[in-house]
């Protein structure tokens, strides 16, 4: 039996992408339990409190992030990892012992004056459209 591949979620403060990212892939791991992934989320400057927007839009889909908290990147995830997804232009994240590190450039609606929940909704779809994407890929090996 080969174990689930570990995914690495990152954001600067694993408030908002992350927290999204996190939340869709466990949410298609439940789906299909035929293809596992681990699922963990960190910022390289952790925040203390999830952001209102970030879970309410994700409440709107079903899906439940209200029992997960920021927590601090650090070399033991990194290690731990098959594969780093860093959301968003500003979060740096080095390659640590050969895992890979993909960058999600993810749409930014405030750059375009779109705010608020709005915003969020936008956000949270372009991620969910990667997070499937990123599924079917580890599930076909």
């Amino acid at each position: 039996m080969t174990t689930a591949p570990r995914v690495l979620f990152v954001c600067v403060r694993n408030r908002g992408k992350s927290q999204l990212a996190a939340g869709l892939m466990r949410r298609l791991v439940q789906e299909h339990p035929q293809h596992p992934v681990t699922v963990v989320s960190a910022g390289t400057r952790a925040g203390t409190d999830l952001n209102t927007e970030a879970v309410q839009s994700l409440l709107e889909v079903g899906v439940d992030i209200t029992g997960q908290h920021p927590q601090q990147l650090t070399d033991d995830l990194l290690h731990d990892a098959d594969l780093v997804v860093v959301l968003g232009s500003e979060a740096r994240v080095d390659p640590a012992g050969g895992v890979p590190v993909e960058v999600w450039e993810t749409d930014e609606p405030s750059a375009r004056g779109i705010e608020g929940a709005e915003r969020m909704r936008l956000v949270r779809d372009d991620v969910a459209a990667r997070v499937r994407d990123l599924h079917t890929r580890l599930a076909s090996g």
